[in-house]
């Protein structure tokens, strides 16, 4: 029998439930976003002579037989898995799946789980070998070349082989420069781009994907996962975004791009560069972005509207001030309310993010945040269950401000598993729906849908294929259907 290789490696991205339930879930149907960290690892990797494929589940939950398959006939040494809160135990039972079909076989593991709770998850999980703490591209390709040796590697945490005791390396000393980083490996995707979809109304054209162009965060909101990237903030330059957008369209046709960055305007520059470079080097490409009220202004929206931006979406979070000041979410309402009719007179789309059920939550606040919401000209919301996370600095205390059931299955902004002091359940999921009743009721948010039939024609297609899904979760607001 051959050995195993060393140059080679299996990257999963786990579902996080079962594939009955990835069929009925709506949330899921309504977007199905790449695995961008793990293409980001792939692409780095297959540049310095390792053999990568990537299985997934998210995008095709029936792919266990996929997995198995290449474990028997590539003999990779390694098998490595970016796991969420809510996807980690589907990755290890995934990877015991791994162990049991390929005797011998590193198991490592990555992502925002592992880099905020490594020694513990090591510690309760046998079948973890390594945790990669922090970014994963030098830190697993030091670990192969090594073949499975830790030693002098930083950003690392193993299992000695003989003690079974978990130690540390400590995390990396400098971080990389992103623009030296090829384009993700979006090519090792099954289906890329059409196995992967954005969230309906929320793009003009299809094939679209998503995109990072930075990594890292300047601010610190209490309720904000930083185990990866900590305190750091860096990101791509405008030459490194054309050229990224460029390759999309022509390789695999992407007419939109939404990039995931939680600060697409930080940098004002490269930013005033992009836009110049999209207005007189055209290509014929939209995109979304997420950005601070802060960090634009009418100057700025002309030159992204001219540049091809479809929508913008900003992160509200609540309408009641206070509750921000305590998240330490350094926003001005007023100044928010501002910017969005800004943009709307920009002729941008714009999309509020906000949360339910955060620590110190009230009748009171719930209210003024209905207020402030529908008092605002959104195109769109996007309204989810406050979940403390381990790596955010809210999880440490957050037993202070009401009741926690952490069921990290369900940790996945989809479910109340925070109760705030003074709450029930029932009643937060009765506001929690009302919300989009009350939103889907308005007379100027249906003609804006009526509209998309013109500017967002696929999108319609697809409400249309999943029209009782959809119905479904509209009446109830359970992300699974009733079969």
């Amino acid at each position: 029998m051959k050995p195993l290789d060393h140059r080679k490696i299996l990257l999963i991205h786990p579902l996080g439930y079962g594939q009955k339930e990835a069929a009925s879930d709506i949330s899921r149907t309504a977007n199905i976003m790449p695995p961008l960290g793990l293409c980001s690892i792939a692409s780095y990797l297959e540049e310095n002579g390792i053999k990568v494929e990537i299985v997934d589940f998210n995008a095709w939950p029936d792919s266990v037989q996929r997995l198995r398959s290449t474990l028997i006939h590539e003999r990779p040494a390694y098998v490595g898995f970016s796991c969420t809160t809510s996807s980690f135990l589907d990755g290890v039972r995934l990877a015991e799946l791994a162990k049991q079909t390929l005797s011998g076989v590193n198991v490592v593991f990555g992502g925002v789980h592992v880099s905020s709770m490594g020694k513990k998850m090591m510690q309760e999980f046998k079948v973890i070998d390594f945790v990669v703490a922090g970014e994963g591209e030098e830190t697993l390709l030091e670990l192969m070349q090594n073949r499975g040796d830790a030693t002098g590697i930083f950003g690392l945490l193993f299992r000695d082989r003989s003690s079974g005791e978990v130690t540390s390396t400590g995390r990396r000393r400098t971080a990389l420069n992103l623009d030296s980083l090829p384009y993700p490996a979006y090519y090792k995707l099954r289906g890329f781009p059409d196995s992967y979809t954005l969230p309906i109304f929320n793009y003009p054209a299809a094939p679209s994907t998503s995109a990072l162009s930075s990594r890292g965060c300047p601010y610190s909101c209490s309720y904000c996962d930083r185990s990866v990237f900590r305190k750091s903030y860096r990101y791509n330059s405008a030459e490194y975004i054309h050229g990224h957008m460029r390759y999309l369209n022509k390789r695999f046709r992407i007419k939109h791009i939404n990039f995931y960055d939680d600060q697409f305007t930080f940098n004002l520059k490269r930013i005033e560069k992009l836009t110049d470079m999209l207005s007189n080097q055209p290509l014929k490409m939209t995109f979304n972005c997420a950005v601070r009220s802060e960090h634009i202004d009418r100057d700025l929206l002309k030159k992204l509207k001219m540049a091809g931006c479809w929508m913008i979406s900003l992160g509200i979070e609540t309408g009641d001030q206070d509750l921000l000041q305590a998240l330490n979410r350094k926003v001005n309402l007023e100044q928010l309310a501002e910017r969005i009719r800004l943009i709307r007179g920009t002729g941008i789309r714009a999309k509020g993010l906000l949360m339910m059920g955060i620590p110190g939550e009230t009748e009171e606040s719930i209210e003024k945040t209905r207020q402030f919401l529908f008092s605002l000209p959104l195109n769109d919301f996007n309204l989810t269950k406050f979940t403390p996370f381990p790596g955010a600095p809210v999880y440490q205390s957050i037993q202070d401000y009401g009741e926690f059931d952490e069921d990290w299955r369900r940790m996945d902004c989809m479910h109340f598993l925070f109760i705030p002091n003074g709450f029930k359940r029932e009643r937060l999921e009765e506001l929690y729906l009302s919300f989009y009743k009350q939103h889907f009721k308005r007379p100027g948010v249906l003609m804006d849908y009526v509209y998309m039939l013109w500017r967002s024609p696929d999108s319609w297609r697809r409400f249309m294929l999943n029209f009782y899904s959809f119905i479904g979760f509209a009446r109830s607001g359970n992300r699974f259907r009733d079969d």
